[in-house]
């Protein structure tokens, strides 16, 4: 099938086209559409210069977790980092950033950094990935942002969560680290006091699906949604659909490209191949096709993004990373929250959408230097 297709909706009030070219655009720009300039940062990826003091060994594992949703079971991916220590450990909770090829991938190396560093904590960290995404299984549910919500609290407080078994009293020893989308369901979480961290850091948080941010949210352009929506999650058009808009080399390379990564130099074949197949796997259309019109966006306006970040005043410490490569519109809405209520330090670092796989020993030491300003 030509990659060339067009989708169009339309109607005596307003009209709807989306073109392959304008889909990819946007599918990772949660507040821009689309982005127009791309920042080169001055430093590359070379992992040899992490500024890790301690040389001990560290072991990394993989497993799975059941969720218990409604009637369905559901197998959950994680990753586990840690530094053979007797010492007593912390966790770190690291939540990928919600997209079409969201992964662990993006936090591994960043994990890595963090476990390795001698310091006065003994540090851990486990990489989830999200229902529906990633390596974990991805039945066909009615995804929004309160599933996801309820994802994250009952991992957190379930008795067998795997952020349990290591620690006597893992609810005041639990940090969470998330990008994008994820960063705010977090926030939204904590907000709530669902969850009860001991601090959060939010990676280039956005808060608005694609199409939404671009066409608004009117009863007309909802209709529109539902449609695509719909389309993409049936049998046999979804299928061919996302082949065409989402599930093909080049289009996650434009994607990647364009505003993912601040330095297309830095866009690999094997970042590529590694994101292509986790959009070949079962069921992998269904929760794209919920980010894509809106359905995970965990807040509707900027003031209710403010007033997320602002429930944490005096009681959570929270770190706020933008980046200087975002798209025009969600730099915007990161800048919002410089000198935010709640928001307790706000740091700039090189980079796009995806600046803990981008530039992850530059995260990882921010992200440590707040750990040992607010939890050491």
């Amino acid at each position: 099938m030509a990659a060339s297709g067009i989708l169009h909706f339309s109607s005596s009030s307003s009209s709807l086209g989306l073109s392959f070219k304008s889909y990819r655009a946007s599918l990772f720009q949660t507040a821009s559409f689309p982005k127009s300039l791309t920042v080169k940062a001055s430093t590359s990826l070379d992992y040899s210069t992490a500024s890790v003091a301690d040389k001990s060994t560290t072991s990394s594992k993989t497993n799975n977790w059941q969720w218990k949703f409604k009637d369905n079971l559901i197998d959950i991916y994680y990753e586990e980092h840690e530094k053979e220590s007797t010492e007593p450990a912390k966790n770190i909770l690291m939540v990928p950033t919600i997209s079409d090829v969201s992964t662990v991938e993006e936090w591994r190396l960043v994990a890595k950094d963090i476990v390795k560093r001698d310091g006065k904590v003994n540090w851990r960290a486990t990489i989830i990935d999200w229902p529906g995404l990633g390596y974990s299984d991805r039945p066909k549910l009615d995804y929004n942002a309160d599933v996801m919500e309820k994802f994250l609290v009952d991992l957190v407080n379930a008795p067998d969560s795997p952020l349990k078994s290591f620690a006597p009293k893992p609810e005041n020893q639990l940090v969470i680290f998330g990008g994008g989308h994820a960063a705010t369901i977090a926030v939204r979480a904590a907000t709530k006091g669902l969850v009860k961290p001991t601090a959060i850091a939010a990676v280039a948080p956005t808060w608005a699906g694609p199409l939404p941010i671009v066409f608004g949210r009117d009863s007309n352009m909802e209709t529109r949604y539902g449609l695509l929506r719909g389309t993409l999650r049936a049998p046999a058009v979804g299928w061919m659909m996302y082949n065409v808009l989402v599930s093909n080399e080049k289009a996650i390379q434009s994607q990647y490209k364009s505003h993912v990564y601040a330095d297309p130099e830095n866009v690999t074949p094997d970042i590529i191949d590694s994101r292509y197949a986790l959009t070949k796997r079962k069921g992998a259309r269904y929760v794209p096709a919920a980010f894509l019109t809106g359905l995970l966006d965990p807040v509707k306006s900027r003031e209710e993004f403010l007033e997320l970040f602002a429930g944490l005043e005096g009681r959570i410490p929270a770190l706020v990373m933008s980046t200087a490569g975002s798209p025009k519109r969600s730099k915007a809405e990161m800048e919002a929250l410089k000198e935010a209520k709640g928001v307790s330090k706000f740091v700039e670092v090189p980079g796009a959408l995806l600046p803990q796989e981008e530039y992850p020993n530059l995260v990882a030491e921010e992200l440590c230097k707040f750990l040992q300003e607010n939890v050491s």
